[in-house]
């Protein structure tokens, strides 16, 4: 089976989306599929508003069409809402070919904290945009059923992993060379991740963050303790992991969080607000701390099991997230091919 997959987020832009896509790309094979590829390489791009490290590109539903009609896939999976998304869905419903989508971000978060947009509003269009598709794919429960009372159609499972042979306990190192204990943030800086719920905590130890973004010179600037390393990535960002005491995720609203996993499966405990992601990966592990008072569930967590920490990060797998990935594809194709042609959606 070939699928064309279609995102607007790829190289050299790092993020959870990426590197879910390209763990996708590397085990999908395994379980009967190949993936090929439809990214903005080869358009003309202009920054995002508020976001200048992210190109959108200028697609039109002529380019993706032809790129469908050369590709010639069994299916097309839109795995972003951008520009490029947009002119998928568009030339696969032109076709009447059917698609599925996948929900990795909370844009109307995300909006509303850069711009006056109600929620509401770009929930409405996101409905617009995944319910015309064949099913959703979604990585957590606890999104599920928020997707599916604000009226999404559809919903699929899909989950994310981890490479727990790169991502693992290593005694001893200290890459750091901080006051213990170090409490550590790993993601992109920018406003939506509520950096800051972490940097003002009164923590003993050190804090470092790892990751950049636009909100990284204000942030090192304004809190001059606190160690901001820029991006890492490969055994440089293993040692990071594996170096620090804690791991605190002070986002509201990502949908999943693969860095919390990179921190389990590296034996770090977690503390979390107990909102979708960590409490899908977190609650009844022993791994992590849930609590709204963020300090309270960093210093909870340094008691906590750095053994549990790890038993709970290698219960995911990548090869796992492609297997149901590959099936939620072959599930929706099966689905579409029963219904009759007059019930299949127009968009």
């Amino acid at each position: 089976m070939r699928i064309l997959l279609v995102t607007d987020a790829w190289r050299p832009q790092v993020n959870g989306v990426v590197r879910t896509i390209e763990k996708l790309i590397e085990h999908a094979p395994t379980f009967g599929a190949e993936i090929e590829l439809l990214t903005p390489d080869g358009f003309h791009s202009v920054p995002m508003p508020t976001y200048p490290e992210i190109r959108l590109s200028l697609a039109r539903a002529a380019a993706a069409e032809a790129k469908i009609r050369a590709t010639a896939p069994d299916h097309v999976h839109i795995a972003t809402e951008g520009p490029l998304g947009l002119a998928a869905r568009r030339a696969c419903i032109r076709a009447g070919r059917g698609f599925t989508t996948s929900y990795h971000t909370r844009f109307p978060e995300y909006l509303r904290r850069r711009a006056p947009v109600p929620e509401r509003w770009t929930y409405a269009w996101l409905r617009w945009f995944h319910n015309a598709g064949d099913g959703v794919m979604v990585a957590t429960p606890s999104l599920a059923e928020e997707l599916a009372a604000r009226g999404f159609k559809r919903i699929m499972k899909s989950t994310r992993g981890v490479d727990a042979d790169r991502f693992r306990p290593r005694p001893g190192i200290d890459v750091f060379g901080l006051p213990r204990p170090v409490f550590l943030y790993v993601g992109r800086v920018a406003p939506e991740k509520n950096i800051e719920a972490f940097l003002s905590l009164d923590l003993p130890g050190s804090k470092v963050v790892v990751g950049d973004g636009p909100s990284r010179g204000a942030l090192a600037g304004a809190y001059p303790d606190v160690r901001f390393t820029g991006s890492l990535q490969g055994d440089a960002l293993a040692e990071a992991y594996a170096s620090a005491d804690v791991f605190v995720f002070p986002s509201r609203t990502d949908t999943f969080g693969i860095v919390l996993l990179e921190a389990l499966a590296s034996g770090l405990p977690v503390a979390a607000y107990p909102v979708t992601g960590p409490v899908d990966i977190l609650a009844g592990t022993g791994a992590g701390v849930l609590d709204e008072d963020l300090g309270r569930a960093a210093l909870a967590a340094l008691g906590m099991s750095r053994e549990a920490a790890r038993e709970a990060g290698v219960r995911y797998s990548w090869a796992e997230a492609a297997r149901l990935f590959v099936e939620c594809v072959r599930a929706a194709m099966k689905e579409r091919a029963e219904r009759p042609p007059a019930l299949r959606r127009k968009g």
